[in-house]
């Protein structure tokens, strides 16, 4: 996956004939968070509002686990709201969000478990989302866990068991499948910008 090409690798290849021959193996989307920090005050209320526009849900509130003096950020209070998403829910945003990046990431983007992450500067990237002046503009991180069917056997209260080595997710698998599935292009870098003055 080190290019942006639609070309398959032939490791690639394998991964999708085995998800074929053996559903259970195929990756889904387990849940999407979005979460916008401002540190509070009114712009957290704002946050809050332009939240529940895009994804259609409450949001919850993130509380700091301690003092910054520098930041005016007291133990415990409201510094960031977030909301997640599952289900068809989870996959609408998540297909809007990567317009907003015009369907390209980066690989340093996911980590060793196959989940990935990243932000949007502005929101009003994401389609359908107009601007609002009382409102502003906030920026927003975006979160998305990628599982295989039967991860549930670690959440569950009884009878907890840990996700065999075999069936855990790889980068490279989550890759796959996200580019299956929403047709991104997957960069090692950022490709370089032109500007017109």
């Amino acid at each position: 996956m080190s290019s942006g090409t639609d070309e398959l690798t032939p490791n690639q290849e394998v991964i999708l004939d085995e998800w074929e021959s053996t559903p259970m193996r195929r990756p889904y989307i387990s849940k999407v968070v979005v979460d916008i920090c401002t540190g509070g005050g009114d712009s957290l209320n704002k946050a809050a509002t332009i939240l529940e526009n895009i994804t259609g849900q409450s949001p919850a509130q993130s509380r700091a686990k301690q003092t910054v003096r520098e930041f005016g950020i007291r133990r415990k209070e409201a510094i960031a709201v977030r909301v997640t998403l599952r289900h068809e829910r989870a996959n609408d945003f998540l297909r809007r969000a990567l317009e907003a990046k015009e369907k390209t990431l980066l690989i340093r983007n996911w980590d060793e478990s196959g989940n990935f992450a990243f932000g949007i500067g502005e929101h009003i990237d994401i389609p359908d989302v107009k601007y609002d002046p009382d409102l502003g503009i906030q920026g927003m991180n975006i979160t998305v866990c990628v599982e295989r069917p039967g991860y549930r056997v670690k959440k569950r209260r009884r009878r907890n068991a840990r996700i065999p080595y075999r069936h855990r997710i790889t980068p490279e698998e989550s890759m796959v499948f996200i580019k299956e599935k929403f047709g991104i292009e997957i960069l090692e870098k950022e490709r370089e910008r032109t500007y017109l003055f």
